[in-house]
């Protein structure tokens, strides 16, 4: 078995030799791994779903050492069996076309193949996802496990680009109903231990997952609504000195440390359930730099989704307080992009409240709202470089409690709107 690490993995391991404490999310992945076998799991981007797919894959090829000290790595707690696994990464998959999706595919397919000693014969895509599975299967005598990481990137990748664009996501989402179908066929059904899939949008069954409708989605489930990010009691006991670095960084106490990372990062929540999470990436970020940005923001903004606010002519007083039905969180179809839905999906909004199945969203930080509405506002046409100056001080001015100069900006800002 290689010793190389999966990319989540590494970097976990690498916090590790650097004094960091992990959180352990083991008890979880145990009660997802023993208790059902075909999983959906969305997150916005930067929560963990790739280290998510990096456990996974470590558990099942029976990697026990990477797993000492954590709750499933004691005794009795699971059988260190080695599984093959079938490990495909979106991020890694050339999508420019359904051509280039299909023949990229097949490479994937091909070289894990060859890694497990066996070439491909098979004349197309779908038949080659079914005799891997199959082969594996035959060869280890193990039933195999498939994990899928960002399975909607070839679709929203090509978004927010026009009619073309739109005909690219539409051909790359019929190459993958066909492949994801293998999953549910009986001559692959019957080999299979475990199956996951992850992405960022909750592309509806009767589209992505027509033929793989047995799916259990656990997106907005409550036992698995804090399986990714940090808990106020996580934050608490597993990143006191970091805190404590960070405290003295910006000369403040531990407890005012600890307000201001919750009034940043703080705020996701994805269930009925009133527990909240926050924000990972942003998190370690901070801690790891000693310093309060707009990490996870700063990552990148899906064009497609600004363009769409623009579009729908969304005002941002409109995005705060805004009531959905639970059917919201799933209305994700290419030919009708509700913004509500993709909003939430990509955690620029979360649950707020939940009064009579009616759900009340809002923005779940300071990180995101601050940062959020700057993008809103710059990408206006015809905001000039001293404007944009201006609406990138707002927050500086508010948190140096220079309502002057707070003024003056706003002045500026609303001067320079034509009327």
């Amino acid at each position: 078995m290689s010793n190389k690490l999966p990319i989540g993995v590494q970097s976990f391991e690498i916090m590790r030799t650097q004094g960091f404490v992990y959180v352990d999310k083991t008890e979880w992945i145990h009660r997802l791994v023993t208790e059902g076998l075909y999983y959906f799991l969305a997150r916005p981007r930067r929560f963990g779903k790739s280290l998510l797919v990096s456990t996974l894959k470590c558990l099942f090829e029976g990697r026990r050492d990477l797993f000492e000290g954590l709750w499933i790595g004691e005794a009795g707690r699971w059988e260190w069996t080695p599984h093959p696994v079938v490990s495909l990464d979106f991020n890694q998959i050339a999508l420019d076309t359904p051509e280039t999706l299909k023949t990229d595919l097949a490479r994937s397919l091909a070289d894990q193949a060859h890694n497990a000693g066996f070439e491909l014969t098979s004349p197309t895509l779908v038949s080659q996802f079914t005799e891997l599975i199959r082969a594996l299967h035959r060869k280890a005598g193990q039933p195999v496990v498939v994990l899928i990481d960002e399975y909607d990137k070839p679709m929203i990748e090509h978004l927010g680009k026009g009619e073309a664009g739109l005909e690219t996501a539409r051909a790359n989402r019929d190459v993958l109903r066909g492949f994801f179908g293998v999953l549910k066929g009986g001559d692959v059904s019957a080999v299979l231990r475990f199956v996951l899939l992850t992405g960022v949008s909750r592309f509806s069954r009767v589209s992505v997952f027509s033929a793989l409708n047995n799916l259990n989605d656990i997106s907005m489930q409550e036992e698995y609504a804090t399986m990714l990010g940090y808990t106020e009691n996580e934050l608490d006991a597993c990143f006191q000195s970091p805190i404590a670095r960070l405290a003295a960084r910006l000369g403040e106490t531990e407890e005012q440390t600890r307000a201001t990372l919750a009034r940043y990062y703080n705020g996701y929540r994805f269930s009925t359930s009133p527990e909240r999470v926050y924000n990972p990436f942003s998190v370690l970020s901070a801690l790891q730099q000693r310093a309060l940005k707009n990490y996870w923001f700063e990552t990148g903004t899906p064009t497609f989704l600004i363009n769409l606010l623009r579009e729908r002519r969304y005002t941002l007083p409109n995005l705060e307080g805004l009531q959905v039905s639970q059917a919201a969180f799933s209305a994700f179809e290419l030919e009708r992009l509700a913004p509500e839905a993709l909003l939430f999906q990509t955690g620029y909004l979360t649950i707020q409240d939940v009064q009579n199945n009616i759900y009340v969203l809002n923005y779940p930080n300071q990180e995101v709202k601050t940062a959020f509405t700057e993008s809103l506002l710059l990408i206006r046409e015809g905001l000039d470089l001293e404007v944009s100056s201006h609406v990138l001080r707002l927050s500086q001015h508010l948190a140096a409690g220079d309502l002057e100069e707070f003024f003056t900006a706003i002045t500026a800002i609303f001067a320079s709107i034509p009327l």
